[in-house]
């Protein structure tokens, strides 16, 4: 998948110093709900377990070849977000140097491309910190709807009394 500055793509273990470079960034996956990588190591673990999977993409800047975000879907049963039945998470991020270019817009239109084209995904659902509404504008953008729905989720890092706004995007 892929625009004129960006592909999406599997993620491989040479991305790791990229990966770590970026997530390592105390301003980054808070944010998002994880903790900031602490080693090149720690990176290249979540690259083989966590990122190991066929719907979860390295976001790759195409002019300098490097990773400088994530993107994907997947089950949502080990999440607080009012979920359908097998309904889809959907979570990404992309590196402080690349944050208000659209990047995110970019890939995640790329994504829902996909999975339209791919599956029968009725549905998709995710969400944002209310304290990281530029999130929630680029789900927006996308077509997700808001729900009218917070949750607390205290599975997430630094979740503990950060309300999130939940927000779904119809397929059918």
């Amino acid at each position: 998948m892929e625009t004129d500055r960006i592909l999406l793509r599997p993620w491989r273990d040479s991305d790791a110093e990229a990966l770590f470079k970026y997530a390592s960034d105390p301003e980054v996956g808070p944010r998002a709900g994880w903790p900031p990588h602490k080693s090149v190591e720690e990176s290249l673990n979540i690259i083989r377990t966590l990122f190991h999977n066929p719907t979860t993409w390295a976001i790759m800047l195409k002019a300098t070849g490097e990773a400088i975000g994530a993107i994907g879907y997947g089950p949502s049963c080990d999440c607080q977000l009012p979920a359908h039945d097998g309904e889809p998470i959907v979570g990404y991020w992309v590196a402080k140097p690349y944050w208000n270019q659209g990047i995110c817009t970019e890939a995640l239109t790329l994504m829902l491309e996909h999975i339209k084209e791919t599956t029968d995904i009725p549905s998709l659902i995710s969400g944002h910190f209310i304290d990281n509404p530029v999130s929630g504008s680029v789900m927006e953008k996308c077509g997700f709807e808001p729900t009218g729905e917070t949750c607390i989720d205290e599975t997430q890092y630094q979740g503990h009394n950060r309300p999130i706004r939940v927000l779904r995007l119809n397929l059918t």
